[in-house]
C-alpha cells in the first residue's frame, strides 16, 4: 500500500510538473525581419469554457475570498497544473489565512526570485483525489504534491488538514476545493 501511494504521488508530481506541453519558440526562417512575439500565456488554464463544470482554478478565481491564493498561483505559474483532469483536492486558504502570516511574507513570496519556494508551498495544498470532508475523517495523513505529508485530525465534526480547518467544500469538474482557514506550510 505504501509503495502504491508513493507511486501515485510520484505520478501526480510528474504530471504536475509536465503540465501542458509547451511548444518551443521557432525563429523566422525567411529573410524578413522578426515580428514581435506574443507574450500571452498558453495552456489549458487559458481556454475559455462557459458550459463545463468549473475546475479548481476557476472556482478559486471566482471567489473574492481567494484573491491572494489566485495571485500566488499566477506568480508561481501553476495555472495549467490546476486545470488538469485530476482528480485534485485543493486545500484553498482564504485571504485572511495569508494575512495571518508574518508581515511581508506574502509580498516576499510573490517576488519572481522566490517562484520555486512559492510553488513548493502551493503544491503542499494539493493532493490527488476527490474526497469529501467526511471521507477525509478516515485518513491519518495525506500525501501532497510537494512530496510531503500532512496530518489529518478530526475534532468533533471539524476536519483539520495540516492544522488548517476545512470551512467549506466546493465540488469541481476536476476534483474538489476544500476552503481552509490557514496556509499549510511544509515542515522542511
Amino acid at each position: 500500500m505504501k509503495t502504491n501511494l508513493k507511486w501515485i504521488i510520484g505520478l501526480f508530481v510528474l504530471i504536475l510538473f509536465m503540465g501542458c506541453k509547451n511548444e518551443a519558440d521557432t525563429q523566422n526562417q525567411s529573410n524578413e525581419a522578426p515580428t514581435e512575439q506574443k507574450t500571452e500565456k498558453s495552456g489549458q488554464a487559458f481556454i475559455k469554457d462557459d458550459v463545463g463544470k468549473p475546475n479548481v482554478l476557476q472556482i478559486a478565481i471566482g471567489s473574492k475570498d481567494h484573491s491572494t491564493l489566485v495571485a500566488a498561483v499566477q506568480a508561481a505559474e501553476l495555472e495549467n497544473a490546476l486545470v488538469n483532469a485530476g482528480p485534485l483536492m485543493v486545500f484553498a486558504p482564504v485571504n485572511a489565512a495569508f494575512d495571518a502570516l508574518p508581515e511581508g511574507t506574502v509580498d516576499n513570496l510573490l517576488k519572481p526570485e522566490n517562484k520555486d519556494q512559492l510553488a513548493h508551498i502551493l503544491k503542499h495544498h494539493v493532493t490527488p483525489g476527490n474526497y469529501s470532508k467526511d471521507f477525509l475523517k478516515k485518513f491519518k495523513k495525506l500525501g501532497q504534491a510537494s512530496n510531503g505529508y500532512v496530518p489529518v485530525e478530526v475534532k468533533g465534526d471539524d476536519v483539520f488538514v495540516g492544522g488548517a480547518k476545512i470551512l467549506a467544500s466546493v465540488p469541481a469538474g476536476n476534483g474538489i476545493v476544500h476552503v481552509v482557514d490557514k496556509v499549510i506550510l511544509p515542515e522542511e
